[in-house]
């Protein structure tokens, strides 16, 4: 195997673990601060989705769109098995030990938002690739290489790709409560979801740097 063949199969794996990671601790809420008046709260799992992005990213610039893409499909595929095997894991008996209680209550996740989650993944990480592409082949055919534009398409991407994750994400909540009798005011909905997007914003501007240093080598007429 290539080195560089072995490089890809390592983001590869990094990427599903990060997918199946997020979702496993997506129960965890963490307190961001006071936005327009309301107590916003997000989930942990923030510190692992927004970096796919940038592993998409650099396979993108490396090895090209085909391999991204492939990326999105394998990750989402992981996911699905890691979901399905969660739901067996539930439905066996266990004991009524604090132990069980615990792992049914943290990852025993609404088919909802679970459902939700995913075509948020699905759909986000889609559109981070086509975006990507798009702008970068746009670029190169203008001015010949892709010298002094990586960051318009690494971030325009992934900038864009993260609001209609955290919309469809969101949506999936929304419905979720409304099956449990609760209904979530408009203002709510509006805050909560730009607070997730502004975060994973400032991610993405600052993981910058290391999708120069990864792709520092890439060949520039890609």
């Amino acid at each position: 195997m290539k080195k560089n063949d072995r490089n890809l199969h390592i983001l590869y794996m990094i990427f599903a673990a990060l997918l199946v990671c997020a979702n496993c601790i997506a129960a965890k809420q963490i307190p961001v601060g006071t936005w327009f008046g309301l107590s916003i709260s997000i989930t942990v799992g923030i510190i692992c989705y927004p970096f796919t992005f940038l592993i998409t990213d650099i396979i993108g610039e490396i090895w090209g769109k085909k391999e991204a893409q492939r990326a999105v499909i394998g990750g989402f595929i992981g996911q699905i098995i890691a979901v399905l095997l969660i739901v067996l894991a539930n439905l066996i008996p266990g004991n009524d030990s604090q132990t069980t209680l615990s792992f049914n209550s943290i990852l025993g996740s609404n088919w909802i938002l679970t459902i939700g989650s995913l075509t948020a993944c699905l759909l986000s990480q889609t559109w981070d690739v086509w975006v990507f592409h798009k702008i970068r082949n746009k670029y190169i055919k203008k001015h010949g290489s892709t010298k002094g534009g990586k960051w318009i398409w690494n971030n325009a991407s992934t900038i864009t790709s993260q609001l209609i994750d955290s919309i469809v994400f969101y949506i999936g909540l929304i419905i979720m409560l409304r099956t449990q009798g609760i209904i979530l005011p408009f203002n709510v909905i509006v805050t909560t979801i730009f607070v997730y997007w502004l975060i994973k914003i400032i991610i993405a501007l600052l993981d910058t740097p290391f999708f120069y240093f990864f792709t520092r080598k890439a060949d520039k007429k890609q």
